[in-house]
């Protein structure tokens, strides 16, 4: 069994959309602030999926094995004043394979796409105290601030959350 990571870009979730699902719900389970809440229904998760992609958003998956054991999504602004940057959303790692350097892959695909596109400037949010946030500091994001209050956990507590900013050189 190798353990090597492929990080390779999704054109088409057609044949995939059952292992991004199941990513996606297994994430939330494990309690990640990406904009859903457990428990999270699969069809709940397909349906996320399957309205993805777009001309403005980009998506990679990172493999082992030939099974989907990650994610991330570069959106590009398309705004006339914002074409200079782009967002990191949903970076997600299968709890399974958590601390083997994946969502540092994962981060740096996205950077290195984003300078190919033109972008010279990132930006990200991530839930405070997540372990995300080492993993963007390590990469030379710059926190930008906190909103209190912004995203409901399981519990039922609002949690802040920290913008992030990278600026691409």
């Amino acid at each position: 069994m190798s353990q090597d990571v492929i990080i390779e870009q999704v054109v088409s979730i057609e044949g995939i959309q059952a292992e991004l699902a199941n990513l996606l719900v297994q994430v939330v389970e494990d309690g990640a602030s990406i904009g859903f809440l457990p428990p999270l229904g699969e069809s709940m998760a397909v349906r996320y999926w399957q309205q993805v992609l777009a001309t403005d958003v980009i998506l990679w998956v990172a493999r082992i094995d030939d099974r989907i054991v990650g994610s991330v999504q570069l959106h590009l602004c398309g705004k006339a004043n914002g074409l200079h940057r782009a967002e990191i959303a949903k970076l997600m790692t299968s709890p399974d394979y958590r601390r083997r350097g994946i969502g540092r892959q994962l981060m740096q695909e996205a950077e290195d796409r984003a300078r190919q596109e033109g972008r010279s400037l990132l930006v990200l949010d991530t839930r405070e105290g997540d372990p995300s946030n080492r993993l963007y500091s390590s990469m030379g994001y710059i926190e930008a601030g906190r909103i209190p209050g912004y995203a409901r956990s399981a519990s039922g507590e609002l949690d802040a959350t920290i913008l992030y900013y990278k600026e691409l050189g």
